[in-house]
């Protein structure tokens, strides 16, 4: 998945209500962002620590500039949760995640469950069964190597593991695909601590039958790419 370009770079102010951030440019400008994220950020919104942001040019917007990345450490992390649906679609489609190759068909946002729409329906191809994708953003890392998700309480992902569950019981393939958008994991947890119903809804929908994948990505300043699946462990 390409990034916004060109991107200009500066230091993370604060981020705020959830969508808006202030971030000194390296010009020396001070701007208020837009931050495509309305979770917790926990570990993740360092104040002090290096961004860039891409100003889009749209009158229409009532911000300038997006924020795009952050650099942790030596790793950049994008910020956008949107991200994570381009960067699946991409891959299933370029046959990059071994697990869900062999469909003719790839649907995005298709209406299923209660009121809720699966992020990919897999269909035809050489597979007999249909194949429901459910994608999560992960961007948390609270200690080396390990990714973690969710980074606060979130009812709504544990509604859609329940309603994985439903369609595993139903015959067909349910799936809850982990995009972690960094590179520096090679295993994953459910975060108990912050939300122990999702862990345990987690491991209780994986024992029935809910196939559970998690890959982490290679992040530039010009792309997010899929890169290579992590080990998943729902007890830390």
């Amino acid at each position: 998945m390409r990034l916004p370009n060109p991107l200009q770079s500066g230091r993370l102010i604060k981020r705020y209500k959830r969508f808006l951030a202030d971030i000194k440019l390296d010009d020396g400008r001070e701007i208020t962002a837009h931050c495509a994220n309305p979770g917790s950020m926990l570990a993740v919104a360092v104040e002090g620590a290096r961004v860039w942001v891409h100003e889009h040019g749209d009158p229409k917007r009532k911000l300038a500039f997006s924020w795009e990345l952050i650099e942790l450490g030596n790793t950049l992390v994008p910020i956008n949760t949107a991200n994570p649906n381009k960067i699946g679609f991409e891959a299933v489609e370029a046959g990059i995640i071994p697990e869900l190759t062999g469909y003719g068909d790839i649907r995005r946002e298709v209406k299923y469950g209660d009121s809720s729409r699966i992020d990919l329906l897999l269909e035809g191809g050489r597979r007999k069964k249909t194949c429901f994708v459910e994608i999560k953003n992960v961007h948390l890392s609270r200690q080396r190597g390990l990714a973690e998700f969710p980074d606060s309480v979130t009812a709504r992902g544990t509604k859609h593991l329940n309603e994985l569950a439903k369609i595993a019981d139903q015959g067909d393939r349910a799936v809850m695909l982990f995009i972690v958008q960094r590179s520096d994991c090679h295993r994953f947890s459910p975060a108990a601590d912050l939300d122990p119903a999702y862990a345990e809804t987690l491991k209780a929908v994986s024992n029935q039958g809910v196939e559970l994948l998690c890959y982490d990505c290679e992040v530039t300043h010009s792309e997010v790419v899929l890169r290579k699946a992590l080990e998943i462990q729902l007890e830390q």
